[in-house]
């Protein structure tokens, strides 16, 4: 039923035939952080008999997009590295790419091209830009993480469809950004509203009447798998399996900082969660409905026995829980651009977050998530950058060992 409504409601919003594939294509943006985008540059694809399928230029914008009127196949993705500009130079992988690409499939292509910025500077600068890009990114699954908590705390519910709300706030935001002309800025506040709204349905339609019926917290995680998946393949099917990225603020310079560089949007995103999780500290300390949560969050059976409406702390829980993940998707949209699964593939480094500062503690998720983003990007140092969401996992595994309750949690007599 909630799958349908969703499923309903999106295919009400997007223009018809956007949920279609646009048939099979390679596309990627060259740029540096240093030097942004890069235009001008020739890429040529071609087939796995050595033909050559289509060459172009890169845009203004430093991106590129070849059709593929083969279909599905093995490519051959190459740049002109002599046309590159001065101080831009390939990565270890060189000036190829060899990429499979699957039906209906727009396959993305990174060359992963280097200005100093990041890997020649030292061995000392490159740390610290991967510390601050990490407190970037751990501040965005702070985000996204702060409503897993407490939802967690309030009923108990390991919610494996948390991701799917990540991704429906970034999707909502692309669509009335790009489709319907609104700024990012307004279109993220309607992706927090339906975000919100998502929450409550999800609360409403079926979360409160399982519990009404007694099912089991066991039972509840089992549903929450097959909610994710669900909703995730009705997101593809309605969305399509592309990338996209936001109409504003794709093609920025970074700016040099000294030790390190930031783009704006990297540097708007990183205050941005800062105030928004301020904010939510506040609330929880300061307002009623805050010190209820927390409360419930403690004890809901002595919440509810000293006055305390747990279903309405529960709906409000679920409400602030899905703006927050809205919220969440939009910024790492910014960063990763729009993708039909980027909340599922978020969600394992979420409960580590989660996990790691403290099951059902707002802080905790806080805390937890910000060291998970920082060793995630520090770990590629001495690890391949392609493996480097393991390292968080094998941290969170370590820290489970010595201290299982997490860095915030208080350790519970169980027997």
């Amino acid at each position: 039923m909630l799958v349908g409504i969703l499923a309903a409601v999106f295919a009400a919003l997007l223009p018809a035939g956007i949920a279609s594939a646009e048939g099979e294509s390679v596309r990627g943006t060259l740029q540096t952080s240093r030097s942004g985008p890069i235009a001008g540059i020739e890429v040529t694809v071609t087939d796995s008999s050595g033909d050559e399928v289509d060459s172009v230029e890169t845009d203004d914008d430093g991106r590129f997009d070849i059709p593929l009127p083969d279909g599905a196949g093995q490519y051959t993705v190459s740049i002109d590295a002599e046309s590159l500009p001065d101080g831009v130079t390939l990565g270890p992988q060189g000036a190829e790419r060899t990429v499979t690409v699957d039906t209906g499939r727009q396959q993305p292509v990174n060359f992963g091209l280097q200005d100093g910025s990041s890997g020649g500077g030292g061995s000392t600068i490159r740390a610290v830009q991967l510390l601050v890009d990490g407190l970037r990114f751990g501040l965005i699954i702070a985000v996204c993480a702060v409503g897993l908590s407490l939802i967690f705390g309030t009923t108990g519910l390991t919610n494996f469809a948390h991701g799917e709300l990540v991704t429906i706030g970034a999707i909502v935001a692309w669509y009335v950004n790009v489709q319907g002309g609104v700024p990012l800025i307004a279109a993220t506040l309607i992706a927090m509203v339906v975000g919100a709204g998502v929450g409550a349905l999800n609360e409403l339609a079926l979360w409160r009447p399982l519990r009404r019926r007694g099912t089991g917290l066991v039972a509840a995680l089992v549903v929450s798998i097959g909610l994710s998946l669900l909703l995730r393949y009705a997101i593809q099917i309605v969305y399509g399996g592309f990338s996209n990225p936001y109409a504003e603020y794709q093609s920025q310079r970074a700016v040099d900082y000294g030790v390190f560089t930031l783009t704006n949007r990297a540097l708007a995103t990183i205050v941005i969660a800062v105030v928004v999780l301020v904010l939510v500290a506040l609330m929880l300390q300061r307002t009623k409905i805050g010190k209820a949560m927390r409360a419930v969050s403690d004890n809901r059976d002595l919440a509810a026995s000293s006055g305390i409406d747990v279903n309405r702390v529960i709906l409000v829980v679920w409400m602030m829980g899905g703006a927050l993940a809205a919220l969440g998707g939009v910024l790492l949209g910014l960063s990763d651009q729009v993708q039909w699964d980027m909340g599922f593939r978020l969600l394992l480094l979420m409960f580590a977050g989660v996990t790691l500062g403290g099951l059902g503690t707002a802080y905790g998720a806080l805390v937890g998530s910000v060291i998970i983003g920082v060793f995630v990007q520090m770990s590629t140092l001495v690890i391949p950058d392609d493996t480097k969401y393991v390292g968080g996992l094998l941290l969170l595994i370590v820290i489970l060992v010595i201290r299982p309750q997490g860095i915030l949690g208080s350790r519970a007599r169980i027997g």
